[in-house]
């Protein structure tokens, strides 16, 4: 969000002069102007994953992996649009 209001300062309109997208979807970035395209990340499932990881580190268990990859979801809203042509 800060990126948008820096742009706004140079002159630069979101998302005709330039696209911005941020990152963790959090509840500001709907409220923002223009609102801000994220990544969201599934928190819950995280959580849940850290807590097993944990758990068994906690009962001397082996981990079965030390990288866990869960999927994220692109939020799109108006600060971005397609390049021009």
């Amino acid at each position: 969000m800060g990126t948008i209001e820096a742009a706004r300062m140079l002159g630069l309109s979101v998302p005709h002069d330039v696209s911005v997208v941020g990152f963790d979807d959090l509840p500001a970035a709907r409220w923002s102007s223009p609102p801000l395209t994220t990544v969201r990340q599934p928190l819950a499932d995280m959580g849940r994953q850290a807590g097993r990881m944990l758990l068994r580190l906690i009962h001397d268990e082996p981990l079965d992996n030390n990288r866990v990859e869960l999927a994220t979801q692109l939020v799109v809203r108006a600060s971005t649009t397609a390049p021009a042509s």
